[in-house]
């Protein structure tokens, strides 16, 4: 269930999820899981970090440490989405999925459609929690990385199977797909400091 609450802080870290429209499959549709490591590059690069994910096949469960900086978190996560939903279109467009294109934009309110938005590729919110503990921070990693296992999924037989995952990292100690920034590191870092030390 989406949330519309707005995240007072400007800095922790929260677990995200962002859902695809209706819950379709747009990033396995699209193969558009590097339009998240995109995402994912970008936030590095403004000094937040990527500490879990799982890209599933139509939504992104996240946990991000945010650095305090100017954009509150729920811009930062509006605008990730917005990225992610020009690039899930335009590939809709080139593949011709005509029929999944109508009812993207037949997602669209018509509040939206008056400010020009064409296609509704995410549901309007997105859900959060704060982790404010190590013990809720691996709890949260412990779903992520279970995610393509259980349920409908059966994507992979063990978490550590699944590429678009940081369980292998968590589990094994291998390096993943993509790099993430190790969870248990964070007590270290203060996140309200206006520049991150390399």
């Amino acid at each position: 269930m989406s949330t519309k609450r707005q995240i007072v802080e400007s800095s922790g870290i929260y677990f995200i999820t962002i859902t695809c429209y209706e819950w379709l499959p747009l990033f396995e549709l699209t193969n558009g899981y590097d339009i998240v490591y995109k995402w994912f590059d970008y936030l590095k690069k403004h000094g937040h970090y990527i500490t879990g994910y799982v890209i599933m096949p139509n939504h992104v469960h996240v946990l991000i440490g945010f650095r305090q900086n100017a954009k509150s978190i729920n811009t930062v996560i509006g605008n990730g989405k917005r990225f992610m939903a020009y690039e899930i279109v335009k590939r809709i467009e080139q593949a011709g999925e005509h029929s999944t294109l109508t009812k993207l934009m037949e997602g669209v309110s018509s509040r939206d459609q008056k400010r020009g938005k064409l296609h509704e590729v995410f549901e309007p919110s997105f859900d959060w929690k704060d982790c404010r503990s190590n013990r809720f921070i691996k709890q949260k990693l412990d779903y992520i990385h279970d995610n393509p296992c259980r349920g409908k999924w059966n994507l992979a037989e063990s978490p550590v199977d699944y590429t678009h995952s940081s369980a292998r990292f968590y589990l094994t100690g291998e390096p993943g797909f993509y790099k993430v920034f190790h969870c248990g590191l964070l007590e270290d870092i203060d996140l309200t400091r206006a520049t991150i030390e390399k």
